[in-house]
């Protein structure tokens, strides 16, 4: 007969469908469980499956041959009724099953032993079982194994869910982070046009074309996220790439090692490397020809220690402290944010910044 609804069925299924697991394709990592299970249990059959409305899915199986089948004829639903562990030594003798066209022939199923797969907040979505066609019992050993395996199921799929999760929370965050940028872009946009004065109107455009240089960073870091950190030398050839994008007449030159940093530095280098250029693009090239900028980045104790410099016209160290000086103090604040250092070196010739960036916090 077919087994009862779940009294919180509605709840179930909902539960089911927040995994986004239902017709996925095989995973060794779950088919590796249901072989381990079936050859521990010394049993031709194993498998993980979900109990949906009108079906039953396998995602993984041992020795059933099929990867869905309906529910009226589900072993598994009427077991998700019940509350952890269940065995059937012999499914004729069961009256859920005794009709069970899958237990009845003479090849049926004739053993059943199944573990829940349950939800944190303890809702049944479906087993981790298997299946023999004698009747047999298994040792407490065996039954233990079911009941741990069916745990590392779940521990799998929450932690999928989370990592799922994340990765829309993160594309969430992104795109608030750009629509923000852009309007204060647009903002400062439209108050340098409307600036009578011309010194307010200049530095109201220079905002500007910060918070645009800004969100481009921001979306180049975005692409080359791995699981939240990110390739220093991908870093560099992003800048890079936005330099050439910006002007032709320059030639830039940046090296450095392929090391994966985590989010903060990477954000504070790309920071650095963005405005140092921004600063040599705007400044240093307006009588040079043939500019050129270079960037070399080692890797030294548990740092990075950054080398540029451009053969521009050179710029006073007192800018720091100058109004003129916005991009150099922002390049310094990103290197502070991570504990680390930065400087600018006095030059005859061209400019000249060094910088310290910790890759562990004190």
């Amino acid at each position: 007969m077919r087994a009862a609804n779940h009294p919180l069925q509605q709840d179930r299924l909902a539960a089911l469908n927040g995994y986004a697991i239902l017709d996925t394709e095989p995973e060794a990592e779950f088919d590796e469980i249901t072989n381990f299970v079936a050859k521990a249990c010394d049993v031709p059959i194993s498998v993980i499956n979900f109990i949906d409305a009108e079906r039953q899915w396998f995602k993984s199986e041992t020795g059933l041959g099929v990867r869905s089948t309906p529910i009226d004829t589900s072993i598994c639903a009427h077991i998700i009724l019940e509350e952890d562990f269940v065995e059937i030594e012999d499914t004729l003798r069961d009256p859920r099953l005794a009709d069970n066209p899958l237990c009845i022939d003479d090849d049926g199923l004739r053993f059943y032993a199944g573990a829940l797969l349950k939800t944190e907040d303890g809702l049944p979505i479906g087993t981790l079982c298997i299946l023999d066609r004698r009747p047999r019992k298994l040792t407490e050993f065996q039954k233990e194994l079911i009941q741990v395996m069916s745990h590392q199921v779940m521990a799998r799929l929450n932690l999928r869910r989370s990592l799922d999760q994340a990765t829309i929370l993160r594309q969430e965050v992104d795109h608030r982070v750009k629509n923000s940028l852009q309007s204060v872009a647009s903002i400062a946009s439209i108050k340098s046009r409307l600036a009578t004065d011309p010194a307010v109107s200049a530095a109201l455009a220079d905002i500007r074309d910060r918070i645009d240089s800004v969100a481009r960073l921001h979306t180049q870091l975005y692409k080359l996220d791995n699981d939240g950190r990110v390739d220093v030398s991908k870093i560099m050839k992003a800048v890079a790439d936005e330099v050439a994008a910006v002007v032709e007449d320059v030639a830039v030159e940046f090296d450095g090692p392929s090391v994966f940093i985590e989010g903060k530095p990477a954000a504070a280098l790309g920071t650095l490397l963005n405005e140092l250029t921004s600063n040599s693009i705007k400044h240093a090239f307006d009588e040079e020809p043939n500019g050129r900028i270079t960037c070399g980045v080692s890797l030294e104790d548990d740092a990075l220690h950054v080398d540029y410099r451009d053969n521009g016209c050179g710029v006073d160290v007192d800018a720091l402290t100058s109004a003129n000086g916005l991009g150099l103090r922002v390049a310094e604040a990103a290197m502070q944010s991570c504990g680390g250092t930065f400087e600018v070196v006095r030059s005859e010739s061209g400019f000249k910044a060094s910088a310290i960036l910790p890759l562990r916090e004190n």
